[in-house]
């Protein structure tokens, strides 16, 4: 019996949906860096060449698809791409997600369904879709980004909320139909990130300030505070953990 646990993810071969920027972006380097060949899932494929290639000078094969939630015949095929491209997918990371603000009383129709569209429905396809793989080969993990807004409420945005709740039981659900198939479910809930998409709201010294309190640890996360966590749960280190919501959060969820 090893003496040390693995970290490391060689060998291995990854798809990252939403892998151009912020948390997806990170995930894809800090997987290709710690071993593992990467699939950079994007709506833009320009974008994901760029990626691609800084993933090939790190000495490790990558190739981009076209993924977008809102389109599942776009998920089907790069599922094949990625397929045809490496043989199989052993890691799945479930990045994408979106979060339209608005009060409860003024959520539109079309901000509840594309809310849902995108978090939901196109989060479960494509994990039935790679997950079809992962079952024919009894093997895989898949990391789904959750957030802190599963656990905790956060004003103006009930229906994102209600989307990541749902995304941790979905977590848990798919966690005890899959063991079975030696399949490991795991989801990661961040706090507010500093990313491309956060970085105008954090940079208001008001709210900025506001955020703070409610984190004991005292800082913003970065991109890699969440990377770490989904490289742990890829790797053999974590072969006994399924079903498992890890909160990157600074304490919020305690505090």
């Amino acid at each position: 019996m090893a003496i040390t646990p693995r970290f490391d993810l060689e060998g291995k071969t990854v798809l990252v949906t939403g892998a151009s920027r912020g948390i997806g972006r990170a995930c894809a380097l800090a997987c290709a860096g710690s071993g593992a060949d990467v699939i950079v899932g994007v709506r833009g494929l320009a974008d994901g060449a760029a990626l691609a290639a800084e993933i090939e000078g790190l000495g490790r094969r990558a190739v981009a698809v076209e993924l977008d939630l809102a389109d599942l015949a776009t998920v089907r095929g790069a599922v094949g791409a990625a397929v045809a491209a490496f043989g199989r997918i052993d890691v799945l990371v479930n990045n994408v997600g979106v979060g339209p603000e608005n009060l409860a009383e003024n959520v539109t129709e079309e901000d509840f369904d594309f809310t849902v569209g995108i978090n939901l429905k196109g989060t479960f396809f494509t994990t039935q879709a790679v997950g079809r793989l992962m079952i024919a080969r009894r093997s895989g993990r898949i990391v789904n980004i959750s957030s802190q807004a599963g656990t905790v409420t956060l004003k103006g945005e009930a229906i994102y909320c209600m989307t990541k709740a749902a995304i941790n039981h979905l977590t848990r659900c798919l966690a005890a139909e899959w063991a079975q198939y030696g399949i490991a479910v795991n989801s990661v809930a961040p706090t507010f990130i500093w990313t491309d998409g956060t970085r105008p709201s954090l940079s208001d010294p008001t709210f900025h300030a506001a955020v703070l309190g409610h984190i004991p640890l005292g800082r913003i996360g970065d991109p890699i505070d969440v990377a770490g966590t989904v490289v742990f749960l890829a790797s053999p280190a974590a072969s006994l953990i399924t079903g498992a919501n890890i909160l990157v959060d600074g304490g919020w969820s305690v505090a």
